[in-house]
């Protein structure tokens, strides 16, 4: 599988949300649409969504903790785009909600436009898949739908391989579902809704009934990790850091950061400069920060595995 990397990409705004919200209803109900028109018709405009730099991470990455988010790039100007677009309309049209399609225009939202090449992408179209805040690179170009659907289904296979994604249940009599845990459910609603408060409501009492649920442990990691992050300028925040590289509060910050930006490696390889080029309450208040962003990961993720090592070589 790819990267596991994944960006919360700047604060989450719910007015911009909203605003979107509203642009994209405008448009259906004008008889616009994304680049080639909505291939489903009326069926797929609950799942399928336009996404803009402001409002990425409340569309994709928070929605992505609750149900896979293919995130179609693309560009009014690129022909394989109208190609591909209405094929990945109609198969969201399908799923019905088993994924939902997010839609990125490049040339009006240069961040995501930047943050694609980052990713060694250089051509369009470009589909990207986001599951539990993980962006994994999925289609590169244009392809026949038997193709993608093809694709599609190896990817959910893989998800649940990898332990990504939970297995569909196989189907049972009527009325014979599994229970469905409320407070989970209660934790994955507020995500769908923007509300950080309520989401870490949720996660804490998952936790206080269960400590060693690494779910909720991640979730709550994400969710204090999006609290911190919203109100920060990003670029100032850096600077500040490699000004004053002493400051181990602005390189708590700026570690932030970067790991919202999905800069994992960067962002704990900081902390542990921090570590050990300080001494006292400086020191512990980095080796704690690093600690809490280990959570934002499995526990065998092996970028974790390698700086818990250097952590411990770092304080003794």
């Amino acid at each position: 599988m790819p990267s596991r990397d994944f960006s919360l990409h700047g604060a989450i705004d719910l007015g911009a949300r909203q605003a979107a919200a509203r642009k994209q209803q405008e448009r259906r109900a004008q008889g616009g649409g994304t680049p080639a028109g909505t291939g489903a018709g009326g069926a797929a405009a609950e799942y399928v969504v336009d996404v803009t730099d402001q409002t990425f991470n409340a569309e994709v990455v928070e929605r992505s903790q609750s149900v896979p988010v293919l995130v179609d790039f693309w560009a009014e100007w690129c022909g394989p785009c109208k190609q591909l677009s209405p094929i990945l309309e109609k198969l969201a049209a399908e799923a019905a909600g088993k994924w939902i399609l997010a839609k990125v225009d490049i040339d009006a939202n240069p961040q995501l436009g930047a943050y694609m090449q980052q990713m060694g992408v250089r051509g369009i179209p470009f589909v990207a898949a986001v599951v539990a805040g993980q962006l994994l690179p999925f289609l590169n170009g244009a392809a026949p739908e038997a193709q993608v659907r093809q694709a599609i289904d190896q990817l959910f296979e893989a998800l649940v391989k990898e332990g990504l994604l939970l297995e569909a249940p196989e189907p049972g009599e009527p009325g014979d579902t599994p229970a469905v845990d409320p407070v989970r459910q209660q934790a994955e609603d507020a995500l769908q809704r923007g509300d950080l408060d309520g989401a870490k409501a949720a996660f804490e009492q998952m936790l206080a009934s269960d400590p060693r649920d690494a779910g909720a442990k991640q979730g709550l990691a994400a969710v204090e990790l999006s609290r911190r992050v919203r109100d920060l300028d990003p670029e100032r925040v850096l600077r500040e850091a490699a000004e004053k590289p002493g400051d181990v509060q602005t390189q708590i910050s700026a570690a932030d950061v970067e790991i919202a930006a999905g800069r994992l490696e960067q962002a704990f390889e900081r902390l542990l400069s921090a570590v050990r080029s300080s001494a006292g309450d400086d020191r512990d208040a980095a080796r704690r920060h690093l600690l809490s962003l280990f959570d934002l990961l499995p526990p065998d993720d092996p970028r974790v595995t390698k700086a818990r090592r250097s952590l411990q070589s770092a304080l003794f």
